[in-house]
């Protein structure tokens, strides 16, 4: 394959070739993009909208958020429940019907303890089984509210603000052991419930061994991205090298995956027999930094030779390109970067940083960036785009923005 052909089969797996909704997005587009990517990456930093929203803004245009947040945080007769929430690529929405597929990491952890869930034990070895029994009697709370609940004494006061109450340190090790499912979220905060108030009693009896749930995991990785390195496949549900070149072998044998050599790929590649390579891409928009398409940063430079680090934990002199930095999509090519921020009180996106890629012409991109920032900007529901003067790209994207009125949905 060449490396366009690669990038062009990558986008297509991740829906960026799909048709966009011809009116408001629905509960149906959304299960499209789910099937697509397969899950979607949980972050607290809300600087301009919080990253598993934008995923779906990314595939779909403008949409009602509340449509993602019944769709994982709330369950019906009428709308039963599609996501939950658990680590899959890390703390991740994934689909309902996935869950299975996730329990051997659950006994996984559970065997393996941690020295801080260890030291809890020692001092309350009872605090596991009372706090189940205490989100058993509320239906659903935050650590707190079971800690409240408990009335359970934080040894020797709270830390800095990476230290856990040993509530905290024991709601998170029941979740990760499967005990605890997350019913809702408010303002972020994480709710549990038990498992079995969260998810179809069908799905708690379904058991699936280590080997087959790998091998499923591997296929829905390769499904996702389409054209990919052993690597690859392994680090989109995070699974070790033996677990996945192991199931890379079977689904080779099966002829599920197909190996390809890719232009300027060093590793071996495979291609999901379904795949498809459409013969151009035509979409404008902006991605989150853990979209799915660009969470894997040495995947990422080598799909689309963009070089992408996250910065925020770089003390702010020492920063590249910003914060909160997003990638811009155009066509099959990452062309810039935005670094951004919602001001609402203000009703502005302030593009603190705007910088081209190299060899992307800048009228070109700063007029397509600047349709899509206004799509963005009204989506947040937020009425103009403020563009600071830092990046080569920020004069041009200044002077396309001030001209914008409402961005297109397709280029």
């Amino acid at each position: 394959m060449t490396a366009s052909a690669a990038r062009r089969t990558a986008l297509a797996a991740q829906g960026f070739t799909d048709p966009l909704p011809t009116g408001a997005p629905t509960r149906r587009h959304l299960t499209r993009v789910v099937d697509r990517v397969q899950l979607l990456q949980l972050d607290s930093v809300s600087v301009a909208v919080r990253a598993h929203y934008m995923p779906m803004f990314s595939r779909l245009g403008a949409y009602d958020r509340g449509l993602l947040d019944t769709a994982a945080w709330s369950d019906t007769r009428r709308k039963p429940r599609l996501l939950t929430e658990y680590w899959a690529h890390e703390a991740a929405l994934l689909s309902v019907q996935d869950w299975p597929l996730l329990r051997w990491r659950m006994r996984e952890r559970e065997k393996a303890g941690s020295p801080r869930v260890d030291r809890v034990l020692q001092r309350s070895p009872a605090l596991p089984d009372r706090v189940l029994a205490a989100v058993a009697e509320l239906g659903g709370a935050t650590a707190g509210q079971v800690e409240a609940h408990l009335d359970v004494a934080v040894a020797g006061g709270r830390g800095p603000w990476w230290d856990r109450t040993d509530t905290k340190i024991i709601c998170e090790w029941l979740f990760a052991i499967g005990e605890l499912s997350t019913t809702t979220r408010v303002g972020f905060q994480r709710h549990y419930a038990l498992t079995r108030d969260v998810l179809p009693p069908e799905l708690l009896a379904t058991e699936i061994g280590e080997p087959d749930a790998v091998r499923a995991l591997v296929e829905r990785s390769a499904r996702a991205l389409g054209v990919a390195t052993e690597p690859d496949l392994r680090d989109y549900f995070r699974l070790s090298p033996r677990q996945s070149s192991t199931a890379v072998a079977e689904l080779v044998a099966d002829g599920v995956l197909e190996p390809v050599a890719v232009q300027g790929w060093t590793a071996p590649a495979y291609r999901h027999r379904e795949a498809r390579t459409p013969r151009a891409v035509q979409r404008a928009t902006l991605l989150s930094p853990f979209d799915s398409l660009v969470f894997h940063r040495p995947r990422t430079e080598r799909l689309f030779d963009f070089r992408y680090r996250l910065e925020i934990y770089t003390p702010a002199a020492k920063r590249v390109h910003g914060y909160y930095v997003y990638p811009f999509l155009l066509g099959e090519h990452l062309v810039a970067r935005v670094d951004l921020k919602a001001e609402r009180d203000a009703g502005t996106l302030r593009v603190l940083g705007a910088f081209a890629e190299p060899g992307h012409h800048t009228g070109e991109v700063a007029a397509a960036l600047a349709e899509a920032l206004a799509e963005m900007a009204d989506w947040l529901g937020l009425q103009r785009v403020a563009v600071e003067p830092r990046g080569d790209l920020s004069a041009a994207l200044g002077a396309s923005a001030s001209t914008t009125k409402r961005a297109p949905r397709r280029l």
